[in-house]
């Protein structure tokens, strides 16, 4: 609920960013609010998103610099009966314009599917951006191996995921076998998705203070590499990464992912469709 003093410190980690050439930045999903819900004021930052968007748009064109500023809450239509709650990712070239934004689909469970509307049967969009074309997915996503699939079939070669997943998301019965189980997954989901999609992936987390159960671990995977960095402990920090495009290029050279949901004989429909028959 810091949201002015969030703003200040995500500013300086992307000056400083630009400052060592980096061409993007990705922040992490509710950067600036955190996930409050219940808060009696947590409703009213909502409604301060254009300013926040407008900032981070003026930013991206200071530096130079393109931006993915995590995620932000936007409140759509207060106080009437059309109000609505969405959760979005943009991203900001590096001419402080707006060119690719989505909307979280797969919302994690009650604590946010009863205050978020998802994105739902929209097509998850692919952006050219400065950097190639680029999908976005947001935390929960990350388990739906069918959002990667549909949004290589048409071309994107980086997927960047704001997120704000903890270590308490596990459940007791899965903490009592493994106090580190959200680790766990996350470590194999991201070098998973990364070989099964000869992409890159660059996945920003929230970190906090130790002992609140933040799980950290932001980092950027590429096939045969998998980690080219990681931020390893729940400790905020930033670390830039250089980021070969070439290593994806050879991945799918090698295992032909692409080529192969590019045939017409491809046995496998990863689309969303209310005409198909229920099983």
């Amino acid at each position: 609920m810091q949201l002015e003093g969030n703003y200040q410190k995500a500013a300086a980690f992307i000056r400083n960013a630009a400052q060592q050439k980096a061409e993007l930045a990705v922040l992490p999903e509710y950067h600036l609010l955190n996930w409050v819900p219940q808060d009696p004021k947590f409703k009213e930052a909502c409604g301060k998103w254009e300013e926040y968007v407008d900032r981070y748009c003026a930013l991206a064109k200071e530096c130079n610099i393109c931006i993915v500023p995590g995620t932000i809450l936007e409140l759509i239509n207060p106080g009437t009966k059309d109000e609505t709650l969405l959760n979005v990712a943009y991203f900001i070239d590096n001419n402080g314009e707006i060119i690719g934004r989505y909307v979280k689909k797969n919302l994690w469970g009650p604590i946010e599917r009863l205050h978020l509307t998802s994105s739902s049967e929209d097509a998850h969009p692919v952006f050219d951006t400065p950097l190639g074309k680029v999908g976005m997915l947001i935390c929960w996503d990350l388990a739906f191996p069918e959002a990667f699939r549909e949004m290589i079939a048409q071309g994107a070669k980086i997927i960047i995921i704001p997120t704000f997943w903890t270590l308490s998301d596990c459940s007791p019965a899965g903490l009592a076998i493994n106090p580190s189980s959200e680790g766990l997954f996350l470590d194999s989901m991201l070098t998973a998705r990364c070989f099964e999609n000869t992409c890159a992936v660059i996945f920003a987390n929230a970190g906090g203070p130790p002992g609140k159960g933040y799980a950290g671990l932001s980092q950027v995977c590429v096939p045969y590499a998998g980690a080219l960095t990681r931020l390893g402990s729940s400790a905020e920090g930033m670390a830039v990464v250089d980021l070969d495009m070439k290593i994806v290029e050879d991945a799918e050279a090698n295992y032909q992912v692409r080529a192969d949901l590019a045939r017409t004989d491809w046995h496998y429909e990863y689309r969303h469709s209310k005409t198909d028959a229920k099983l």
